[in-house]
């Protein structure tokens, strides 16, 4: 399986990725938008990447044109979804930087994504979630396939917002 598209590449996280990290994570914008508070350090940053972004399952989003990480995309598996999901499926979840929002980056790492988890991974259905006040995420489910399943809950195992609405799609093989 590639690890790239047209304009994106898709690496594993870095210790080294900690700066570029917390200057994102910093945005009071970004990560309320995505179930996290926003990083108050870059040592809280570094602490992300090997607790949360370290595993199998995450890769940061890199720009081709200039090699700068623009965002993060990942899946979590049976067990470690926030919303019930069967054995064989998985849970979506990204984020991009502010200053990419509305380049339709993120529903191109999306479309690798479901490519990556379909035809390496074997999945046979994907799901996803947004916060209801957040439907730009949701837009981007539904350009790549992404139906909505009427299901609106809560993810009481996000770091923030778990007591926010959020929508479920899912994509199914």
């Amino acid at each position: 399986m590639t690890l790239e598209t047209e304009r994106l590449t898709f690496r594993r996280w870095q210790d080294a990725d900690a700066d570029i990290l917390f200057e994102y994570a910093s945005d009071p914008e970004l990560g309320p938008r995505a179930g996290w508070p926003p990083h108050q350090s870059v040592e809280e940053s570094h602490t992300i990447i090997r607790d949360v972004f370290g595993g199998d399952t995450m890769w940061a989003i890199v720009l081709k044109e200039t090699s700068k990480i623009v965002g993060c995309i990942g899946y979590l598996p049976h067990g470690m979804s926030n919303i019930p999901i069967g054995e064989a499926e998985a849970e979506v979840g990204y984020w991009i930087a502010r200053p990419y929002w509305n380049q339709d980056i993120c529903t191109e790492a999306l479309r690798w994504l479901i490519g990556y988890c379909f035809n390496t991974m074997h999945f046979t259905a994907l799901w996803g979630d947004f916060f209801v006040d957040n439907p730009a995420s949701g837009r981007v489910m539904e350009k790549c396939g992404f139906i909505d399943t009427g299901q609106e809950t809560t993810c009481p195992n996000l770091l923030s917002g778990k007591d926010r609405k959020v929508r479920v799609k899912k994509l199914e093989r």
